[in-house]
């Protein structure tokens, strides 16, 4: 694999999904959600989410969901162009259907057309398939939670090692939409306090990526093409770094069949060595 990190000056972390690898809030989401239900349609509910988890259902990360018209959607990720579109059971609906309803590029509110570009997406686009209008209080619920002492993460070996050394030969941004409560106590639970050069919360991707992006590269005197972008949402940290030229790694912790950015990885542990070795 080769080591992109040899050739950036400049380094961009996400932090949820991508500096830690548990994924037991994405369940404590979908279960809360699940409390909204009747019993018929929790039963129903899981199912489609496990489904989604193994890989097995028409919902799944990289695609998007209307809510609306309960369709799931493929879209270029690049040019925002509708492709495909799949009913929830599905079935492949006929262009002639569809090509009217949506303007190209396509436009992503995270309310009405759902962009499914983490683990997160998967219990929210269930919940609304299922009559939840607002899956909000159930997220809110579910970072509390993770405020508390009974969650818990895992601190990934090497990885505060692999950060420093990395410190010390590039510039290293955390950028990430957690608010700073949430960064502080997600930092010191994962031993990762003082690793970074800058840390920036509730940044606001994937509406105000590039822009982000943009202001970093210009506050460390750098270049697109000399960053190196490294996240686990496809549409929060890859496809706008690509956009702008920047290099990219996309950790795909369910790996999934997409693929983006640069190099592909299943967890940022795969990264260690080579961030000691850039």
């Amino acid at each position: 694999m080769n080591n992109l990190f040899k050739d950036v000056d400049l380094v961009i972390f996400d932090l949820d999904g991508t500096l830690y690898e548990d994924t037991d809030h994405f369940d404590y989401y979908a279960d809360t959600l699940a409390k909204e239900l009747s019993e018929e349609t929790q039963e129903r509910f899981f199912t489609d989410y496990k489904e989604m988890k193994k890989g097995n259902h028409i919902v799944s990360i990289g695609k998007a969901y209307d809510v609306k018209n309960d369709y799931v959607i493929e879209v270029d990720p690049f040019k925002g162009h509708v492709e495909k579109v799949h009913q929830w059971d599905g079935e492949e609906v006929p262009a002639t259907e569809w090509e009217n309803i949506y303007p190209s590029p396509v436009s992503y509110d995270f309310d009405q057309l759902i962009a499914i570009g983490d683990g997160w997406w998967l219990p929210n686009v269930a919940a609304r398939h299922y009559g939840i209008s607002d899956p909000q209080p159930a997220y809110d619920a579910t970072k509390e939670y993770m405020a508390t002492e009974h969650f818990s993460l895992t601190v990934i070996e090497g990885l505060r090692e692999g950060l420093l050394s990395l410190k010390k030969k590039k510039s290293v941004v955390l950028l990430t939409n957690s608010t700073e409560d949430d960064v502080e106590r997600l930092l010191h639970l994962l031993q990762l306090e003082g690793v970074f050069h800058e840390v920036i919360t509730s940044a606001r991707k994937p509406q105000y990526t590039k822009q982000r992006f943009e202001e970093i590269i210009a506050r460390y005197n750098t270049s697109p093409e000399s960053t190196l972008s490294i996240g686990d949402n496809y549409l929060n940290e890859i496809i706008p770094a690509q956009t702008l030229g920047m290099k990219s790694i996309y950790i795909d912790l369910e790996e999934g069949a997409m693929t983006f950015g640069d190099v592909k990885v299943r967890s940022i542990s795969n990264l260690i060595e080579q961030m000691k070795e850039a």
